[in-house]
This record gives C-alpha cells, structure tokens and sequence, in this order.
C-alpha cells in the first residue's frame, strides 16, 4: 500500500489535513510499507470521527489515482489507550520500527524520511500539530534543544541494542490488547469503560452531538464573516457562491459530512453537494476566500 515515496508522501499530507481538521495532536508517527503507527492525542475525543475522515479520504485518493475501486485498509484500524507516563516509550517504539523492519540502521534513523525522527531532529520542518515532548522527556528529561535531540538519538542506539531495556518498557506488549498502561490504569479504564457503556444503554449520544455542535459553531462564525445571517441559509439558491465558500471552509477544518452540509447549508443533494464544494475549493472565488479566510490546498 505504500510502496513508493509519493503515496507515503500523499498519507502524511492527508493526516496533515485531518489534524487541521480535528485538532489532533500527534507525538510520534512511522509509515511502513503495508501500515502505519501513530502516537496521537484526541483533546475534542473525535477518533473515531477522524480516523474515518483519515481512512476514507486516503482510500478515495489513492482508488482514484490508480483507477482502482473498492476497500483500500483491511478491516477497522486498530487503537489501544495510552497510559500518559508510558507515552514516552510507545514514541521510542515507533521510532525504532523501521529498525526492526531492517529498513534503516539505528543511525539512519534522523534520516529516514518516514517517521517523526525527522522532525524531532529538525524544529523547522515540523507541523504545528506535531508534538515531540513526551519521546524526549521520557528519554531523560532532556530538553528540545540541539543538544538534548543528539541525547535522544544516542539513547535510541542505546535501546537498540539493549533487549532488557526494551522488555522493560514492554515493547513486545505495544501492539497487543487495548491498552498500555500500569495495572493500575487499566483498571481506572475498565471503570470509565463501563460507565460509558451504561450512559450509552441509556441512550445518550453525548459525543456525536459535541461534534455536530463543534460544526455548527463554525458555522454560526463564517455566516458572520460573509455577513449573512441563518434566515438567508432558508431563502437563498442551493449553489450560491457564499454557500460554497463556507461549506468548502467548514470542509477544510473540521470533519463535517457532505450530508450536514447539506442539510444545514439547505444545498440540496449531499452528492451535489460533494462535487460543488470540490470544484469550487479547486477553483476558489478570490474575494471570497479572502473574506473568509479559506487557503487552497496544494494538489497532490
């Protein structure tokens, strides 16, 4: 699935995009060559709206580029809750995995273009959302500075090569079962779990109704930007330019669906909807973009 530099290159963007979109924040990242390995924070509690906005957005890009129809990820993707004070370790994990794929040697490792070492080791080639504190305070309190990103590199050789080490931090449990974290925590999990399943039986969507409030609340705010008001939504054209500007721009920064969109935006078809908002966001109307602040995406 990943086999050449360029679909690597498209993944990452399109999880650039959707940690635009969901305010994730990612603290170790590796692509393979048939999976990746994310470290990620969830501050709006949207995985699973995010993960398939990441998944289905990339399958549509990849299918379409190769002409190619069908399921692209077998099976769901899978996601174990971290414990905070093992976050650390889970970020040396995945940094090291293309070692243990025999893909690189531990010291091309800051080099290798396909994890978040990179990043690490050079500050000015990082995102806003990516976030490389907990591998280095776990590595020994060491600072983000040029010295402490060296520190970090040379304790990485030293995990490497040191088994017991890597036993301790329970590398051969960081793939299995649904949790990593302390007897402890897993039991503080176990509890939340089943609170949340009962709130669930009781009917209460509480999450899908935080995340359709997250959307309208855009909403409400580039109405204003564009200087309409919710009653023009009811009496004005499905395709007004306007319309198309403010859905293109909910598009870009949240997960909204083409089917909310349609329906609050009154635009008709959600089908419609897609290939509208599409076109437009290729070709934006100048003005309006600048009005409400939407940036065209480099094609990729």
């Amino acid at each position: 699935m990943f086999g050449d530099e360029k679909t690597k290159a498209a993944f990452l963007g399109c999880l650039g995009e959707a940690c635009e979109r969901t305010g994730w924040l990612v603290h170790a990242w590796c692509i393979m060559s048939n999976h990746y390995h994310l470290a990620l924070q969830t501050p709006r509690a949207n995985l699973v709206d995010g993960m398939r906005w990441l998944q289905g957005t990339f399958a549509t890009r990849f299918n379409r580029l190769r002409n190619e129809r069908g399921h692209l990820f077998q099976g769901r993707y899978k996601s174990l809750v971290v414990d905070p004070d093992g976050l650390g370790a889970l970020c040396h994990y995945i940094h090291l995995n293309p070692v243990r794929a025999r893909l690189c040697d531990v010291d091309g490792l800051p080099e290798w273009k396909w994890s978040s070492m990179g990043w690490l080791g050079r500050p000015k080639s990082r995102p806003p959302w990516y976030r490389p504190q907990a591998a280095l305070e776990h590595a020994g309190a060491l600072a983000d500075t040029p010295a402490g990103r060296r520190k970090y590199a040379d304790y990485l050789r030293w995990l490497a090569d040191d088994e017991p080490a890597r036993k301790a931090l329970r590398f051969d449990r960081m793939s299995h079962g649904w949790v990593i974290g302390t007897k402890t925590f897993k039991q503080a999990m176990v509890k939340e779990h089943a609170q949340a399943g009962a709130a669930l039986k009781r009917g209460d969507d509480v999450i899908a109704i935080l995340v359709e409030e997250e959307w309208q609340h855009e909403l409400m705010r580039l109405l204003g930007k564009m200087r309409k008001t919710p009653a023009e939504i009811e009496t004005s054209g499905k395709s007004e330019p306007w319309k198309l500007a403010i859905a293109a721009t909910i598009k870009a920064r949240t997960t909204a669906t083409n089917r909310w969109l349609a329906q609050a935006l009154r635009m008709g078809n959600l089908h419609e909807v897609s290939r509208k908002v599409q076109a437009w966001a290729c070709a934006p109307d100048r003005a309006l973009a600048r009005r409400i602040g939407f940036t065209p995406r480099p094609k990729t």
